[in-house]
């Protein structure tokens, strides 16, 4: 059984974070810790001075919010929400926190992921630890 684990929620599917938190819950071990985080991607250099001021803030607190409505019974997992590339992020922060099970939700693949691979694909290409795929 796992005692770290990381539940990655993308920003537009919340609405299924619950069953990510069923399958970690039933590979947790007695005393687990279980963390849900929402990558939110950078916005590239040469576009920020086109960014509305604030439009960054609110939109990192309107998926924070999404993050805490999906997970309101869950008081025991942890939220964050970070920036960064989603992919490269969440494989960092499993080295980062010694998390040993990511938990992650995978779509059907389409045309643009043979191109360019899923969030799901890299982590589990890159991953230094346990992932498991729901699909």
């Amino acid at each position: 059984m796992y005692q770290n684990i990381l539940i990655p929620v993308a920003p537009d599917q919340g609405d299924v974070a619950h069953e990510s938190l069923a399958v970690a819950r039933e590979l947790a071990g007695e005393g687990a810790k279980i963390t849900a985080v929402s990558v939110v991607e950078q916005v590239p250099l040469y576009m920020s001075a086109d960014v509305p001021a604030g439009l960054i803030d609110q939109t990192r607190a309107d998926i924070a919010a999404s993050l805490e409505e999906v997970l309101k019974d869950a008081p025991d997992v942890t939220r964050l929400v970070v920036s960064g590339h989603a992919p490269s992020t969440i494989v960092q922060m499993a080295r980062d926190n010694a998390y040993d099970l990511i938990v992650i939700r995978s779509h059907r693949p389409g045309l643009q992921d043979f191109f360019l691979g899923s969030t799901a694909a890299r982590v589990v290409r890159h991953a230094g630890t346990c992932v498991h795929v729901i699909r």
